[in-house]
Parts: C-alpha cells; structure tokens; sequence
C-alpha cells in the first residue's frame, strides 16, 4: 500500500506540472503520448484504491457523470459590482477625483474586462475546496466538480496557503466557433455558452468545453501586500493565469515600466497621459483579441488607499468600469408572459425587478420573440442585462447570471392566451389570427384614440379598456354609433365625463386625412409614411385604394423612404374586406378621408433646417408627440434619439441618457420656458388646458 501512496502521490506532482505548464503557461513540456501514459496509470490506480483519490487528482479535468446540484455558499469576501463609466474622460476625471481624495500620488491598474462570467475560487492549505458563482453578491452557487474540469484552474497551488481568489471563466472564440459550427442551432454568444456551461449538471460535459480563465483578485491573510501589482505577481506565482494585457500606469512611465517589469508581469505601463491612448488601442484590438471583452476595469494599486476608500453597498470606490457599450442595468426577470398587439403579434414581455436605467424606473422588458429567447437562452429567474436601445426601447443583451431553480429556457404558448387560438408564424414572429380578439380589438381602440393619433378627449386607456368590457365600444365604429347618455348612472361616468367624450367625439369628426390615415393603424405607415404619400399626392383613400386593387407596387416604391415590404403590408390591409368596410362606415360617419386644404394662415418656420429630440417629462404638454407636432409644423425635423445630426434637445425634468449624450455631443441643450419663448404665444395657454387628467376608475 505504501508503494500505490507513493505513486499516486509522485503521478499526481508530475500531472499538476504538466497541466499547469501546457495550459497556464503555454508550454509543452512533455510528450502527448507520455502525458496520457501517465494519466491512464493513475485512473487505474484511483479505481482500484478509490481511498486514496484526492478530490484535486488531475484526473478530476475530465468531471464525472454523476449528476450535481449547486447548493448555495455565503461568500466569505466582498463580491460586488462595479461603478461605471461610457468615456476615457470619465475614467481621467475619476482617476484625478481618486488622487485629491488619497491626498497623494497614486499608481493604477487597468485590466481587461473579460466578457465571462464571474467565478469565486476557495482553497485550503493550497488545495481547490469550492468554486462559487458570483449570485447576488453575498450568496452564490457552489459548482465545484464542473470548475475542476477548467485547465487553467489551479487543482492545487505552489504554496499550501488558504486564500481566495476571483476570476472570470470564459470560452475562447475559437472554441466558441469550433463548437458552433457542428450545431444545427448555434448558440448565441460565447458568454452564454460559457455560463451554461459550469451550471452543467454533469461535470463530465462541462469538460467537453474548452473554458478557460483569467484571475484578478486575491484575498489572504498570509501575505502583506502593499499593492495589486504585487498581488497579481503573487497570483501568477501560486499558478494562476494572468491576463497579459494588463496596463499600469502612474506620474512617471520609466517608474511604472521598471514596477511592472520586476513584478514579473505582461502588459503595457505609462504615465496618466497615456491612459486615453491606451484605452483607444484596447477598444480598437477588442475583435481580434482571442477572446471577448466588453470593457476596462480601472483599479487603485495601492491597497492602503484601497482600504481608505472602502466599499458601498454596490462596488468599491476605489475600481470603476469602462464600458464599451451602451449604459446597461442589471436585474432579474421574475416572469415571462405575452402581449396581443391590435396586429395580433404575439410579444414575450419580461417582468423584471424594477431597475434604474437612462432616467427612469424599469419593470417591463420585451423579448421580441422566439428566436431571441432562445439565442440568448433566456429562462425565468435569469439575471440579465438591460440597455436602451436607441435610448427609447428596453431590451435584454445578455443573461449575466442563470437561474438558481433549474428553469430552461421559455417557450411561446402553442395558443393565444386571450382567445386560446392556434398561433401563427408569420417570419419570426407569432400571431393570433383571429380578428376579434379582444386583445386585438382593445388595442386598435386604444390606438385610434391615442394622443399620437386622433387625440380623441376623454378616451383614455382606462376609458377605451371599460367601454370594451362593458360591450358597448366594441370596434372603432362603436366610438361613433353609440349613446354615451346611456353611461349615466354608471361609476366614474358623471355628465361631466359624458360631455366630455360627446365633444371628443365630435371633435375628431374634423381631424385631418392625415390623422385619421394614421389612426387606422395600418403596419409600418405611421406619421412620417403618410407625410410622404400625402407629398406624392396621394391625398385621397380612394387613391390608395385603386393602388392596392390594382397592385400597383411600382408607384409607392418611387417614394424615396418607402420599401416593399411596408407596400406589401399597406396594400394587404387595403384590400381586406373587414378594412374596407370600416373606412366606408366612418366615412359614412363623417371622417375625413381627403386632405381639405385649410384657411389658417402658414406658421412662421422657426425650425426649419433643425433636428429635435426630445426627453424628460413637462408642466405645458401632456405628451411629446404634441411637443412633435408643434416643431414639425413649424418647419423642424423629430428624431426619438441624440445622434452627431441633432441640433436641439429639448430637455425637461429627470432627462436622463439622452441628456448626457447631447452634452458630450457639444448638441444645443434647450429648456421648457426658453422653447415655450420660441413658440407662438398663444401655445401655452392651448397646451395648459390640454393637460393630461388621470382617470378616475
């Protein structure tokens, strides 16, 4: 038995060497067939003496197909996020912050931000007992057996010292590739394959991947250490990977290139002056780097400084990020259901934990559909990462974190959850077909009387939602046909509403061709696509009409801005029966379906030439289309996003991204009280009493 010890014992030193060498250093220093020689002899060994297995044999690099959990470890280190910065300046201004605050000079650190995820190694007298997911920060999932299947994990250290170490596990793009390329269903990103991945309940598939990980913290009550370059020279001394483009930089480049050097480290050092090249060099190398990085992470060197500065209750004051993307929110998807819209496109919408994010609060994410869910393996209980897309639209770029309950990930309902008809698949999108859906119908109301729209006074979405379910508006017509002096003595309808919806009604018998051409909600022809056609001259239905009747494809497609897909769909809609008949019926009403050349006189062009945007919430309009429409009758162009073409923003209170892109821009930043001086003077007076009232039921 002391002789099997003794070999078991003498394989497993020259294994640890080997693997550490190939696969943390980059070195063969064996032969294959020796190495798998060696490795065959003491898998026989630990089956014949399975006592004498140590949970870090090298031969753990394979995993086992027994099934695990992941139970939960409390994280005995601080395991938290990271302020963020979207500029170079940023990451100068708080670098300049950090100095005044230290009150001396001070060195930093700026390491790449691996786009993997975020992994806790533990170890004991120099041996790997537990690898922890990040979690929620104090909490994580314990997935040891699958982390003992990375290479570049050290199985045990060069020093039996207990100490803890973070990382970033990830999948290189090659592998990434290799292992796409053999899928009918390819997965959407490395990060996400990576992350599925350690959450494998058998550790024997996690080694199947080629993961790999890069070390950037530690934490040890053995060592004294005065700075992080001091520590990462001792990280990569114990055995771990160190990433080898790392920056460092303080006052004087010939100091900092003499402490890198002596550390023993990779990477580029430098004076603060050369940090904005520095981070312009990495942000131009990201796509050809071996590997996926979504930002910089800068770091205070100096731990004194370090432990001055402290903690807040979601990251260290003494890191920040460079993000290369736009600002993200982080928060965890509580449900999935689906929404109806008035085409019958059947949406995924995630309920999210509310999250800050661009100035206001989130708790509703689409999903756009199927194929999206599935790319990016999306499951209830995930932790994702939220952006703005086009500073308007919330959308999910990534699950950061995998659920801890076993979800897999969401599929679409064979039905329509509102009318329980089979869906469709029209494209990449899902559909109910049935016309009458009362989730259809709902929507088409609510948006043919939508301030966008006819601005119909009185019918707001609670109104429209209770008119339906009563069975009294039931299709856009009803707005017209029916008594509303039949709603007395029902809650919330006094004479006052009463009154007041009559008068709307009859109101928007005088609405535009324009307006009401929008309002039937025809798909893809909004506001400026009818501006367009009414330019051509299309200024009368029945011309639109004869177009789709006779197919005439060629006409609208002249129109510059206008494609075929948005005439197919203009065409299809004009030739539905169920469509034709509800333009003669609101015709026969008295709407107007031509363009009336009016007598009011021409407004003054004071926008002409100009690009608005517009955010933030106002005292003298209740909506920002209203704001819209007096800009673009007076000449101005709208846009919904800030881009180097904007001219104006029109920025009311809690503008949020939108803002600080204008200001980086050098785009002229405009008030409410100095727009409302651009304006006529009667605009204030109107837009006060067309303030937005809440309703009441």
């Amino acid at each position: 038995m002391e002789n099997v010890v003794s070999e078991i014992k003498s394989l497993t030193e020259k294994l640890n060497y080997y693997q550490k060498a190939y696969y943390v250093d980059a070195q063969s220093v064996v032969t294959d067939l020796e190495y798998d020689r060696l490795f065959d002899r003491l898998v026989q060994l630990e089956k014949e003496y399975p006592e004498l297995k140590d949970d870090n044999s090298p031969t753990m690099r394979v995993g086992s197909d027994l099934s695990g959990d992941f139970p939960e470890f409390r994280h005995t280190i601080p395991v938290l996020s990271l302020d963020k910065a979207y500029s170079d300046e940023a990451v100068l201004n708080w670098i300049e912050k950090s100095e005044k605050k230290g009150n001396r000079e001070l060195s930093f650190v700026i390491e790449e931000k691996i786009d993997g995820i975020s992994m806790v190694l533990y170890y004991e007298k120099g041996n790997l007992v537990r690898a922890v997911t990040r979690g929620n920060g104090l909490v994580g999932n314990e997935v040891t057996n699958n982390i003992r299947t990375v290479s570049s994990v050290p199985l045990k250290l060069n020093e039996a010292i207990d100490i803890v170490v973070r990382g970033e596990i990830f999948l290189p793009k090659a592998g990434f590739e290799a292992i796409n390329a053999k899928l009918d269903e390819p997965y959407a990103n490395p990060r996400n394959l990576a992350a599925g991945t350690v959450r494998r309940l058998k550790s024997s598939e996690t080694a199947k991947i080629p993961l790999k990980i890069f070390v950037y913290e530690g934490f040890t009550d053995a060592v004294v250490f005065e700075d992080h370059i001091q520590i990462m020279s001792y990280l990569k001394h114990l055995g771990f990977s160190i990433d080898p483009n790392i920056g460092f930089f303080c006052n004087d480049a010939e100091i900092a290139k003499k402490k890198l050097k002596n550390a023993n480290l990779e990477g580029v050092s430098g004076s603060f002056e050369d940090i904005p090249e520095f981070i312009k060099t990495k942000t131009s190398q990201r796509k050809s780097l071996a590997y996926e990085i979504d930002g910089l992470v800068s770091k205070i060197n100096e731990i004194k400084i370090r432990e001055e500065f402290g903690y807040t209750s979601h990251h260290p004051r003494w890191a920040i990020a460079y993000k290369f993307e736009a600002p993200q929110a982080e928060t965890i998807i509580k449900e999935i259901d689906v929404q109806v819209g008035r085409t019958g496109r059947v949406t995924p919408v995630a309920r999210v934990e509310t999250v800050a994010l661009g100035g206001s609060e989130i708790s509703n994410v689409t999903l756009h559909n199927q194929s999206y869910i599935d790319a990016l393996e999306i499951a209830v209980g995930d932790t994702v990462a939220i952006s703005k897309r086009g500073d308007v639209i919330p959308a999910v770029e990534v699950v950061t974190e995998k659920n801890e309950q076993g979800n897999t990930t969401w599929k679409m309902p064979n039905n329509c959850p509102i009318c329980n008809t089979p869906l469709i698949k029209k494209g990449a999108h899902n559909f109910c077909p049935n016309f009458n859906c009362p989730s259809q119908a709902k929507g088409r109301l609510a948006f043919f009387v939508g301030k966008a729209q006819m601005n119909i006074e009185g019918f707001g979405p609670g109104t429209v939602e209770q008119l339906y379910e009563m069975g009294v508006v039931r299709n856009i017509e009803d707005l017209y046909i029916f008594d509303y002096n039949k709603l007395m003595g029902t809650k919330g309808f006094g004479r006052k509403k009463i009154d007041s919806l009559i008068k709307g009604i009859q109101e928007s018998k005088k609405a535009p061709f324009n307006k009401v051409l929008v309002s039937l909600g025809f798909p893809e022809i909004g506001k400026k696509a009818v501006d367009l056609l009414l330019k051509e001259g299309y200024n009368d239905i029945d011309k639109l009409l004869k177009l789709a009747e006779n197919d005439d494809y060629e006409k609208l497609l002249k129109i510059k801005q206008i494609g075929e897909k948005t005439v197919e769909l203009l065409f299809n809609s004009l030739k539905d029966p169920t469509m034709q008949v509800l333009i003669k019926k609101l015709r026969d009403i008295g709407l107007q379906f031509q363009l009336v050349e009016n007598d009011e006189p021409l407004i003054e062009q004071v926008f002409e030439s100009q690009t608005w945007c517009v955010t933030g919430s106002f005292d003298n309009f209740s909506s920002r289309e209203i704001i819209f429409d007096l800009i673009e009758k007076r000449g101005g162009k709208t846009t919904t996003s800030v881009t180097s073409k904007t001219t104006c923003l029109l920025a009311g209170r809690k503008a949020g991204s939108k803002l600080e892109k204008a200001e980086k821009l050098g785009t002229k930043v405009i008030n409410e009280k100095e727009f409302l001086a651009m304006l006529d003077e009667n605009v204030k007076q109107e837009n006060k009493e067309d303030k937005f009232q809440p309703e009441l039921f």
